[in-house]
């Protein structure tokens, strides 16, 4: 009887696992990570070696996650930003060629020729939107289908010349009940505490109604006032934008903080179309939420973010609060990304 209670727990445990597949593919010549959820029929496509992006989520066939290209092979050739990139070790713009962490003014080489200007000529969106990955572990089990990936940034010298804080990063994109929920994890190894100034430019669509029909909801109380630049001048406001904010006419590349939390200390964001629904939970790692809405762009950007744009400086000058990890110590924060309609 023993046995026979034994087979049929472990029949039952295969079967739930049997729900997910974490497996490695080969699509137009570049290594994808491909996370699925067989009962709900969610998958996730994550690229580890360009830039460990998650850049397809399909629901039911339908990807909420835009991007420009209609093939691989294409965003390989011309890179851009899609999906779901990372941005470290600063997010968004630095308002010079020079920050500061730990009191210390430290000054940016352009000719390393390793970060990209604004429009504006300011530094943007850190060094490793297209950088490689290492897998570190892949796994499909009862608590999903699971991808573990790592970054020793302390590695690369012309890194370490533009953001000489030694850490290595782990990113961990779970895929689960239909949600994918990615945590991000940092250990410092540097002797000083390292300053994070980091977010995801995730880029979302729903598929059952065209951009003007498509309505936001931003759970903030504060909405930051920024300069010409698009920098945070240090001053705020209250956030008076319609809850819910129909896009029609409106364009957005505003910061938010005093977020709205449940009692599971999530905020969350929305994007809505007629019966389709998009929701980003941010976890309590992510105080600042940036949203972009260009006008005729078929896209949204919920952007968590562990601080404001230019955090570095405005920290520095006692504007704004910046996380940051003691020797040894490791940060870790999550967002995720669920789906309601499709």
């Amino acid at each position: 009887m023993k046995s026979i209670a034994f087979a049929l727990l472990l029949a039952a445990s295969t079967a739930r696992a049997s729900d997910y597949v974490a497996e490695k593919i080969q699509v137009e010549g570049l290594e994808v990570v491909r996370l699925y959820d067989r009962r709900r029929d969610v998958e996730a496509r994550v690229a580890p070696s360009f830039g460990n992006n998650a850049y397809q989520m399909t629901v039911r066939g339908r990807n909420v996650l835009w991007s420009p290209y209609a093939t691989l092979g294409e965003w390989k050739e011309k890179p851009a930003q899609i999906g779901n990139p990372l941005l470290a070790p600063w997010a968004n713009r630095i308002d010079g060629d020079s920050y500061f962490a730990n009191g210390k003014r430290y000054v940016i080489n352009p000719h390393l020729a390793n970060f990209r200007r604004d429009p504006g000529g300011k530094p943007i969106h850190g060094l490793l939107v297209y950088a490689p990955w290492e897998v570190k572990s892949l796994r499909a089990d009862e608590g999903g289908a699971v991808l573990v990936s790592r970054l020793e940034f302390w590695r690369r010298p012309d890194w370490m010349a533009q953001f000489p804080f030694a850490h290595v990063l782990e990113v961990t994109h779970r895929l689960r009940e239909g949600a994918l929920e990615v945590e991000t994890a940092i250990e410092n190894l540097s002797t000083e505490p390292m300053p994070v100034s980091l977010g995801y430019h995730t880029y979302y669509q729903v598929s059952d109604a065209p951009r003007d029909e498509w309505k936001l909801r931003l759970p903030a109380r504060t909405r930051l006032r920024v300069n010409e630049q698009k920098i945070p001048s240090g001053e705020t406001e209250p956030n008076a934008l319609a809850d819910p904010l129909p896009l029609l006419g409106v364009q957005l590349d505003d910061g938010f903080i005093d977020l709205v939390r449940g009692a599971d200390g999530w905020a969350v964001f929305s994007l809505e179309g007629r019966e389709e629904r998009v929701v980003v939970e941010f976890g309590p790692g992510y105080p600042v939420a940036v949203v972009f809405a260009p006008p005729g762009r078929a896209f949204v950007c919920f952007e968590p973010m562990s601080s404001v744009t230019n955090a570095f400086n405005l920290g520095h000058e006692g504007r704004f609060p910046l996380p940051t990890i003691p020797p040894g110590g490791t940060w870790t924060a999550s967002f995720r990304i669920r789906t309601e309609g499709f």
